[in-house]
Order: C-alpha cells, then structure tokens, then sequence
C-alpha cells in the first residue's frame, strides 16, 4: 500500500489541498445517517510534519463531501475532532498539515449529504508522523587556532538537507547562539573567528531541509582557542653603561617562539612606543645623551603572531649619568706654588682635569691621577683661579668643580 503511494505522491500532494477547507465549527453531535455510503480503504502516508491520505470516491447522488475527524495527542481522552471539511464528492485527497513529529494521531472519515447529515465514520486509522531528520553524524572542533575554532564535520547523506545552522555555547551561558548558516549539503567546514585567545567553547549543529524543517542538534563539541605567550621573565635594563642602555631576559620558552618586541616610554604614565623588534635576548638602545632615563617592556611573538601580555611592571634603564662634581677642600699656596687638594663622593674618577685661568689665559693639566695638585708656574701678584673636573674609565667628564681662587702675594 505505501509503495503504491509513493508513485504517484508528487501528483497526489497537488491535489490534497484544492478540495479542502477549514471547516466551520461542527455540532456538538453529529447527525448520523446510517444509510449514507461508509468511506473505507483510505490510504495514507505520513512525513515529518504532515499526513497525506488517499481514498476512493462515492459517487452517490446524496454525498457532498467527506468530513475529517482527528484526536489530539496533547489531550488524554482521545477523543476525535472535525479538522475539516472536503467539500467535492469527487474528492480523493486529504493532507493534514503543521504536525508535530515523531507522534501519533488517529483519524476517521465520514461521508456528509447536502443537509450535513453524515454517514458512519470509517475505522479509526491510526498513524506516526516521521521523526525529524538526524543532525550531522561526526562533527570535530580543532582547538589551538590562533582567535579562532574550526569546525569540519561530514557531509548529511540525504539529499533533502540544504543548510546546516552553526550554534556556539560558552560555559558562562546557557544559551545557544547561532553564528552562522552554512548552504549546500556538501559543504563541511567552518571558522569561528575574531575570539579572544585562551578561551574554551562548545559547539554543535543542526541541520534544516529544502521544505524548513530543522533536526535536533548534533553531539556537542569542545574547542579552545591558543592561548597568547608567556610573560618574558627576568627582564633587566643597564644603568652603568655610556651612550646606550642594555636589555637582557630569559628566552622564550614557546615552542613556536618568532621573535621578541621592545617597547620604550620616557615616563610610565605616558604610552609605550614600539621600539625594536629582535630574535636575541640582549637589546642595547644607543643614546647620545649621559644620564638619560627610560622604562621598557619587552614581549614575545609566537609564529601566529600573537604577542605575550607585558611585565606587569616596566623596568628603568638609563645611560651612564656624569661622574659626580668635585668640591675642593683645601686651596693655598707657600709664596712659590699653589697647593690644591679635592674629593669625589661616587669614586667613579681615576683621573682628573685641573683648569687654570689668569688674566686672559687659560690652561689645562690633564691626566692627573691623585686628588690633589701642586702649581709652581707662578708668578707673585697674579691672581689665579682653579676648577677641578673628574674623568671617569669611559671618559665622561664631570661639571667643573666651584672655583677656587689664589693670588700670589707681590714681593
């Protein structure tokens, strides 16, 4: 009986609904006219949402119509409503529509004469509309991708699916969003992008049909997005050295480490500025200028390009500041010479510079390795004035030291 519905379904659901309508609200009880024709052999075949049925016509001269009673499986008495009404005798189709699936309803069909009296309902035909249509069979989340998820899964083996609808769930929510609707059958892969990294989330799909229907949701995946690099640790920043000042850090222990960011403000409420980029774990910024600060950062960058967060505090580095300025402690002279002695309060000097000036003259001894100074190029009643500056190993000089003036006495 089904098989022989099957052929000739395509033309039969044309004419399921011309003959049909809504019916108006029938009696309490029905008027029953035992000598009316009795419909029976009514065939049927059942879909999703839907039910189609098939039977023989009565040609009778008093039958108008067929009459459609149908219990509603919400209801525990099961009890058999009129649904509708098909009005031409010559009528042989009935689709019952808006179903809900995989449910069981049962039906009854009357003939009714043109005074709507109606003949003895048919047996009772009971039938199950079809389940919904099975999700995706085997879906994969692949976790690790940089910002986002992949999702491969295989394609539906019936040709009546025509998209599958993307549904992502985080573990903070209990609801479902819906991303995305992928159209065709064949096509089996989708990228959640633009996620925050180091996150986990869940994943399943559904899958609708060219006449909108939509299965239960398949079996739940998991995927994470990469988390970013570690934190670079044990970052240091040099404050002893002249004209640059030297980074050095531990290596990366990422596996798929790229390179290293440098990052430089000049003062820690101001932005930091992308510096230099560098593979070694030693970066010297060169700076012209002694006793210049800075505050650093420095990250790393995998080869998905993801950069780690920063120290959570910058470190400071400045170039060698100046030897610290000389004070003279003692300034006199014996009527043939001048004495001067001095002291230095960071020890950083290992020779020093002694001025000379007198009238319009000036001269400089260099390379003087003590603290302190004899002057015999002397000549009574001139006046002399001296300063002192301090030359450190690399070569930076002090400020001049206060002056100190002499005047050899006349004869």
């Amino acid at each position: 009986m089904r098989k022989w519905i099957a052929l000739i379904s395509l033309s039969v659901l044309i004419l399921f609904v011309s003959g049909c309508t809504n019916n108006p609200k029938p009696p309490k009880k029905p008027i029953i006219d035992q000598t009316l024709p009795k419909l029976a052999e009514v065939k049927f075949l059942a879909e999703v949402t839907e039910i189609g049925f098939e039977w023989k016509p009565s040609f009778d001269e008093r039958v108008s119509g067929y009459y459609v009673y149908r219990s509603n499986p919400e209801l525990q008495n099961g009890k058999l409503e009129r649904i509708a009404t098909v009005k031409d005798k010559y009528s042989s189709h009935f689709v019952d529509t808006k179903l809900k699936p995989a449910t069981q309803y049962h039906y009854r069909f009357s003939t009714y004469s043109k005074n709507k009296r109606e003949s003895v309902a048919s047996d009772t035909i009971s039938v199950a509309t079809a389940p919904l249509i099975e999700s995706v069979s085997f879906i994969r989340a692949i976790t690790g991708l940089p910002h986002r998820v992949k999702l491969v899964w295989r394609p539906h083996t019936s040709q009546r699916v025509e998209s599958y609808i993307i549904q992502r769930n985080e573990f903070t929510s209990t609801s479902w969003e819906q991303l995305a609707v992928v159209k065709g059958r064949l096509n089996a892969e989708y990228i959640d992008s633009g996620l925050k990294e180091n996150r986990v989330f869940r994943y399943r799909i559904k899958v609708k049909t060219y006449d909108g229907l939509i299965s239960k949701p398949s079996k739940i995946v998991e995927a994470g997005t990469k988390p970013l690099p570690i934190v670079i640790k044990n970052l240091t920043a040099t404050v002893d050295v002249p004209k640059k000042i030297v980074l050095s850090w531990d290596a990366s222990v990422e596996k798929d480490f790229s390179y290293y960011k440098v990052y430089r403000a000049i003062n820690t409420m101001l932005f930091y500025s992308y510096l230099a980029k560098t593979e070694d774990t030693k970066y010297e910024d060169l700076i012209n200028t002694n006793g210049k600060s800075y505050y650093y950062y420095v990250t790393t960058v995998d080869k998905d390009g993801l950069e780690s967060p920063r120290q959570q505090n910058a470190v400071t580095g400045s170039s060698l500041a100046i030897p610290a300025t000389v004070y003279i402690t003692s300034s006199n002279h014996d009527g043939r010479s001048i004495n001067i002695t001095w002291k230095s309060i960071d020890n950083r000097a290992i020779k020093y510079n002694v001025i000379k000036e007198y009238k319009d003259k000036k001269k400089v001894f260099t390379n003087i390795e003590g603290k302190s100074f004899n002057d015999s190029d002397v000549v009574r009643g001139i006046e002399y004035k001296y300063n002192v500056v301090a030359i450190d190993k690399y070569g930076l000089a002090s400020k001049k030291s206060e002056n100190t003036i002499i005047e050899m006495p006349k004869e």
